[in-house]
């Protein structure tokens, strides 16, 4: 029998054991009337009141909202009950944490139900729980209580068992304690107990997302439409035709999504398949939807081909079903903009193309193909960059103050980072007017319902006051729209929509035709200075900025003239005499000289520009002689992403904040060194963030994010930079800070380093001395097969038998040749011996390689650090192997070997382009070319007697390493290894003295090659 605690005892219990008290006793009672709580009679209310309400009380939330928290903040929601169909439309609880984000569902039932076996219930939380893209839900009776992985795609005859990842009865609660406790108390999931349960036990074989399901969805519907339009519709070109088929899926799934959050009537759109022409009648809801919501999404006076379309009553039909229950996985209620907006990005990927004989095919778009992939934004990488700039921008400020900042997105795509934006906005707007509510309350223009949300009419105020966005692709255009007037709706109901129509006589939502437009961001309208002709003109779509957005652009700024040169003479004489002050008063000086250096300074802008702009993009021959002239550009010109850091520069205000997540490659590759430094001297750089580890699904892209400020940096101005490693719920990162004005000091204006004293070091290593490329002359090997190439040109035959390669010498004109992995550092690893007929019929021989001289030195290419052996036996060698002949005199192989192989030269080679732990590492010539290599003074004895011993070393190293291969012994090996790792040691620590590192400078390579 249960004994329990007295009050005095439970006084001195920790919040675990009272909880464990507490749920102790709901046992006890449950089951000593086991019989009376199993009746059907006992319903589900007088359970959740009796026993499930208690059982989470006890699990530390506040089920009853006893702290008193407006609608908005409470920790429980419990929902209405509507049934649907014969089907429990919403599950009764849904548990949050503080700022309202969902953690899970938790669905009630009676005591009566076989929680266990029943396939409706199940299929009902894991649906909903799918669509919210919760991880798992629960269903309890109390008796009962299964935990369900969410992930995985619920279907409508799945058995109860399907995706059942716990199942306990009400007599397992005592001794499963420890589990109910560890993973769904309060107290602990606020310690993310939770979110480790979540990751140990979901995200197995089989799960099928909800945003990649619905993209599969959309994809569908665009074929029924395309293949349906094109055949009825003959009179369409192909972009009408895209136009149609999307513009027909937003709104079905605007007006879907409306009825799941209670706006608009269920079933609704169902009332177009009662009789006749099925879209004649969905078209009829469209212009009804019109003169409720106005939010240009049904504005058929732009839109004049949709009225007139010919659509099967099949396609129709098959569509809306697909959105219905039973046939529809989707709970459109709890499925969130975000996630509809990553489907969207995806789908956005691929048009509609138009064969002569007007069937419709769906291609992707060539700009996607060519990046390989569409690269949708993750939500914590959107979340990270909105707050970094919107973030930054809002606090301290008022609502006032606020409506004056504008944001764009100059690439919005399907929307995130705007969305992301809004959704920032309203939590501030929300919160700030919670923390003031006093003074508002009982205002007729109160921003706030009494259930503590936002009302209609602010979300409206801000969504039009801040938010913008710009994109080349109408469809990526309308999709943003629908998106954020899908946000705009959240929370409201079919009272609330009402209200407004009869009270304030007003429709609903805004429309957003000024605030996101279609064009081309890079483009102004001066390309037609050289031509006005350029023939499928759409394709370009110029975009003039102050014209699309005067209000944006011709808001007053503080002007700063000619007459406060005085101030600033005055506040440079004070920087030198108070330092204290200096940082402030330099900046004033900035602000003075610098709002000349471009046309937006004083004539408005955007305070923040954010986004993930294309990666990649073609462009006719005038386009990309117009882009190259326009941006300066020493790069190439696909390299889209560049182009919009500097046009950021444009259309932001002076002071204005740029982040974009774009690919990293530009941080450090010699071929954007003039491109860094353009960035330098035009913004303040803030902040790089470098993920190791693709943060894009399905895409290998290395990436990061940038953060800078448009204004001339100062001599305080600290750039930071943080290395990210592993993965996203694991992040680990090691974060560092130099001066902006060492950047500017640096030839490459390498922007990956660690912290101040490394930048140093690295400039001190390289400082005064030839470099490689000085002294020898490095080429890489032979490619053998490539179709077409070669005299004669090589065909598939020749290709794919590899026809020129053997494992012996056939005849004189084959050589042996040798790959990368064929050796080590000092030493060969040849497994088998490969030959190949050398001469003019491979595709590239590299006949300027020193493949014939009697030494030379090799290095591997596919690495991720340098690693260099000498060839005295005249090998050919592969592409992915380096040759090089030293030009210079006096400079013998075995010095420059160790060099190459040393502690000194690798550190700093990876500093230089830092490759290691890559998945596709290359050292590439341009970049070996790069090392600087320490010369010898031979009238100077120490020096002499440096290179002496390096050299004898090397000897050394190439004997013991051979030597080391072919020993048996392990006494024999254990002493030459000891021997090895003197002579690396060695080499190492003379290379130190040569290029006068300090001890602490020493500290610094071994720590980043230990």
């Amino acid at each position: 029998m249960l004994k329990f605690k007295t009050d005095v005892e439970i006084n001195e219990m920790t919040d675990k054991e009272i909880a464990f008290q507490k749920i102790a006793e709901l046992v006890g009672r449950f089951d000593e009337q086991f019989d009376s709580y199993k009746n059907a009679a006992y319903n589900e209310t007088l359970t959740r009141r009796d026993f499930i309400d208690p059982f989470f009380k006890a699990l530390g939330w506040d089920i009853d909202n006893e702290q008193g928290n407006a609608e908005a903040y409470r920790e429980v929601i419990h929902e209405d009950k509507l049934k649907v169909g014969g089907a429990t439309k919403a599950p009764d609880y849904s548990f949050r944490l503080s700022g309202g984000k969902r953690l899970f569902f938790v669905e009630a039932k009676k005591p009566s139900v076989f929680v266990k076996d029943e396939i409706q219930p199940a299929y009902q939380v894991r649906r909903y729980g799918w669509s919210a893209k919760h991880p798992i839900s629960i269903i309890t009776d109390f008796e009962e209580f299964s935990v369900y992985d969410c992930t995985k795609k619920p279907n409508p005859s799945d058995k109860a068992s399907v995706a059942r990842i716990k199942y306990l009865i009400f007599r397992d609660y005592l001794k499963e304690f420890d589990f109910l406790w560890e993973t769904f108390s309060k107290e602990q999931v606020k310690k993310g107990s939770f979110d480790r349960f979540v990751q140990s036990d979901t995200h197995k074989k089989g799960t099928a997302t909800v945003d990649k399901e619905f993209l599969q969805s959309l994809d569908s519907w665009r074929t029924y439409l395309a293949t349906s339009i094109s055949w009825n519709n003959k009179q369409l070109d192909e972009d009408e035709i895209n136009f149609a088929v999307q513009q027909t899926i937003d709104r079905i799934i605007f007006l879907r999504i409306a009825e799941d959050r209670s706006i608009e009537p269920y079933g609704n759109l169902k009332q177009a398949l009662m009789n006749g022409d099925y879209y004649t009648n969905l078209f009829e809801l469209f212009r009804k939807a019109d003169e409720k919501y106005n939010s240009g999404l049904f504005n058929f006076k732009k839109d004049q081909i949709s009225k007139n379309l010919k659509v099967d009553n099949k396609v129709i039909k098959t569509i809306l079903n697909e959105l219905y229950y039973p046939e529809s996985p989707y709970e459109f209620s709890v499925l969130s903009v975000e996630i509809l907006g990553s489907a969207y990005e995806q789908f956005l990927g691929k048009v509609i193309r138009i064969t002569p004989a007007h069937h419709a095919k769906i291609e992707e778009k060539p700009e996607v193909r060519k990046a390989g992939g569409v690269y949708y934004t993750p939500q914590y990488i959107v979340e990270y960059i909105v707050k970094n700039t919107v973030g930054k921008l809002v606090d301290g400020k008022t609502p006032k103050e606020v409506g004056d900042i504008k944001i764009v997105d100059p690439a919005c795509g399907s929307g995130s980072f705007l969305i992301g934006a809004y959704q920032y906005l309203l939590d501030w707007h929300k919160n700030y007017y919670h923390e003031t509510s006093k003074s508002n309350r009982g205002k007729k223009d109160n921003p706030l319902t009494p259930e503590g949300n936002l009302t209609t009419a602010e979300k409206k105020r801000i969504l039009l006051n801040n938010i913008y966005g710009v994109d080349i692709d109408v469809n990526a255009v309308e999709v943003t729209k629908l998106s954020l007037l899908l946000k705009c709706l959240e929370g409201e109901t079919e009272a609330s929509i009402q209200q407004q129509l009869t009270i304030w006589n007003e429709r609903v939502l805004p429309t957003l035709d000024d605030n996101i437009k279609d064009g081309n961001s890079l483009i102004d309208m001066d390309i037609y200075d050289s031509q006005l002709d350029f023939g499928d003109e759409r394709k370009i779509k110029p975009f003039n900025w102050k014209k699309e957005f005067p209000d944006v652009f011709n808001r007053k700024t503080s002007e700063k003239g000619v007459d406060l040169k005085t101030i600033a003479t005055k506040a440079k004489q004070h920087a030198k005499k108070a330092m204290v002050y200096a940082s402030e008063l330099e900046e004033m000086l900035n602000e003075v000289n610098e709002p000349q250096l471009n046309y937006n300074k004083n004539s408005g802008g955007f305070d923040v520009v954010i986004g993930n702009p294309p990666y990649g993009a073609s462009y006719g021959k005038e386009t990309r002689n117009y882009l190259l002239t326009k941006y300066s550009l020493p790069i190439p010109i696909s390299d889209t992403f560049l182009m919009f850091i500097l046009r950021a520069f444009h259309i932001s205000v002076y002071s204005g904040l740029v982040s974009y997540i774009v690919p990293s490659t530009w941080l450090y590759m010699p071929q954007y060194s003039s491109f860094r430094k353009q960035v330098i001297d035009q913004f303040r750089l803030d902040e790089v963030q470098l993920f190791r580890k693709s943060v894009f699904d399905s895409v290998v892209v290395e990436t990061c994010t940038i953060s800078l400020t448009n204004k001339k940096s100062d001599s305080f101005s600290e750039y930071h930079f943080k290395e990210i490693k592993g993965e996203p719920d694991q992040f680990k990162f090691e974060e560092n800070q130099i001066k902006q004005e060492l950047l500017e000091k640096d030839p490459d204006s390498n922007l990956i380093l660690s912290n101040q004293a490394i930048k140093a070091l690295f400039m001190k290593i390289r400082d005064k001395k030839p470099l490689l490329r000085d002294v020898a002359l490095t080429v890489c090997g032979l490619t053998p097969y490539r179709l077409g190439k070669g005299k004669p040109p090589q065909n598939v035959k020749v290709v794919k038998n590899r026809e020129f390669d053997a494992d012996f010498k056939k005849d004189k004109s084959y050589r042996q040749y040798v790959m990368g992995r064929d050796f080590h550092r000092y030493v060969w690893q040849i497994e088998k011996e490969r030959w190949i007929s050398y001469g003019y019929w491979l595709a590239e021989p590299r006949y300027k390689a020193p493949f014939d001289d009697e030494v030379k030195i090799i290095i591997r290419q596919t690495s991720d650090r340098l690693i260099a052996h000498l060839d005295t036996h005249r090998y050919l060698s592969l592409k992915n192997v380096h040759n090089l002949r030293i030009t210079a005199d006096s400079l013998p192989y075995q010095y420059l070997l160790g060099l190459i192989n040393s502690k000194v030269l690798d550190w700093w080679y990876q500093k230089l382009i830092p490759e290691k732990g890559r998945i596709f590492a290359e050292v590439k010539v341009v970049n070996l070319e790069k090392l600087p290599i320490r010369l010898i003074d031979f009238q100077n004895q120490v020096e002499k007697s440096f290179h002496d011993e390096i050299v004898k070393l090397v000897d050394h190293l190439l004997k013991l390493k051979q030597e080391i291969r072919d020993a048996k012994l392990q006494t024999q090996i254990n002493q030459m290894q000891s021997k090895i790792d003197y002579c690396e040691s060695r080499i190492d620590k003379i290379v130190y003295q040569l290029y006068g590192l300090t001890e602490e400078e020493i500290k610094i390579v071994e720590g980043e090659n230990g």
